[in-house]
Parts: structure tokens; sequence; C-alpha cells
């Protein structure tokens, strides 16, 4: 659990380089973008729901209104994880050339074996998150929980696999994932509480990804070079 603390810290060292800095915008734009699209989305769901006039009408314009926000929250992580994919190579190539320098090119799974594995498990978290979603606004301090434990797995898992990909096979990066879980965990934590702070929230694919590069490369062979 060493790692940990350090792959947490060192991408924020790091906002302020050119090379560093142009993965990020792109992040907080494609991440910024997509949140818009579901709050659209859920809020013409709830627009059409809500209909009518008088009171119930009003009340439902503002319980409709909750739940756009609720559910744009709640649908952000798997969606995110999704566009993560059209940054992950700039992000990790740019942490690697400033403190890994020693390391070997690139040589990874196949692009589509990558493509494939990363839209398996971001289809399969949002089916489990539209599951799910129904108790977390019937029970919110129960939502509270549930968001965080699926998001916590939904980064975790999904930000250390994209990156090890980079360098192993898919089945490999899975197994190494569960070798180191609980690290994994524990920055997938972290990661999902900072998806809940607005504007906080789009700066997770890019310091995540960043913070997962950085846990691959914090044990073995490979040795941080001083910043």
């Amino acid at each position: 659990m060493r790692a940990v603390p350090a792959s947490l810290l060192l991408p924020l060292r790091q906002i302020g380089d050119p090379g560093f800095r142009r993965p990020l915008l792109k992040g907080v734009g494609a991440a910024l973008l997509a949140f818009a699209g579901l709050a659209w989305l859920a809020d013409w769901g709830a627009g059409a729901l809500a209909g009518g006039q008088g009171w119930m009408a009003t009340a439902a314009g503002l319980l409709g209104g909750a739940l756009v926000l609720i559910g744009a929250i709640w649908l952000f992580v798997p969606v995110m994880l999704v566009i993560t994919g059209l940054f992950l190579d700039d992000v990790a190539d740019a942490v690697e050339r400033r403190f890994y320098p020693g390391l070997p090119e690139a040589q990874g799974a196949p692009l589509a074996a990558q493509i494939r594995a990363n839209l398996a498990m971001s289809v399969r978290l949002l089916l489990l998150s539209l599951l799910i979603l129904p108790l977390a606004i019937a029970l919110p301090p129960v939502g509270v929980l549930l968001f965080w434990a699926v998001a916590t797995v939904s980064l975790g898992y999904g930000l250390f696999e994209g990156v090890a990909q980079r360098r192993m096979s898919v089945p490999e990066s899975r197994r190494l994932r569960r070798h180191r879980r609980s690290e994994v965990l524990a920055v997938g934590g972290v990661l999902a509480a900072l998806a809940v702070v607005p504007f906080g929230n789009l700066l997770v694919p890019v310091l995540g990804t960043a913070a997962m590069t950085h846990l691959l490369h914090r044990r073995g062979a490979a040795t941080a070079a001083k910043a």
C-alpha cells in the first residue's frame, strides 16, 4: 500500500507540464461534454414524464430536476470510462516520459482487444448502475454508499487495466489487477470520492489515468526518476 499516496500525489505535480496540460484539457472537455449530455438526456426524460399543469406538475418538475442531477452524476462514471480511452495513451506517455524515462516503448495488448475489454467493462458497469439507481433514489443514504462502492470498483479496475494493457495482454492486466486489488481499490476509492465533487469530477479521467500509471510502475523493475 506504500505506492498509493505517491500515485495520488504525483499527478498534481505534473499539472503544469506542457506535455500533460494538453491531455488534461482534452479530458476535462470530454468529461464536461459527457456530463452535459447525460444531464440533457435525464432532463428530457423527466420533462416527458412530468407534463400537465398545476401544483402536481410543479412538484413533478422540481423532483425531475433533482433526478436529473442524481442521474447525471450516477451514470457519469461508466460513461467516463468509455471516453477515457480517447486520451489514455497521451496521459500515460506524459507520465512515463517525466517519471519513468527508462521504460521501453509500450507494446501491450492489440488496440482492438483493449477496446473490446474497455467497452465490455463499461457496459457491465452501466447496466449495474441502471439496475441499482432506483434503490439509490428511494434510499439516499444507501445510494451514497452504493455510488461510492460502484465508482470505486469502476474507476479502480477500469483505469488500472486500461493503463496496464498498454504494456501487457488483457489477461495479464487482469491477473495483475487481482494481485494488487487492495492498492487498486484504494486509489479507486479516492477517485470515486472526487467524482462527486463539482468540477473536481471533470479531472478524474486524466488524474485517475495518471495515478494508475504511477501505481503500475511504483513496483517492480521501473524506478521513478527524480522530478
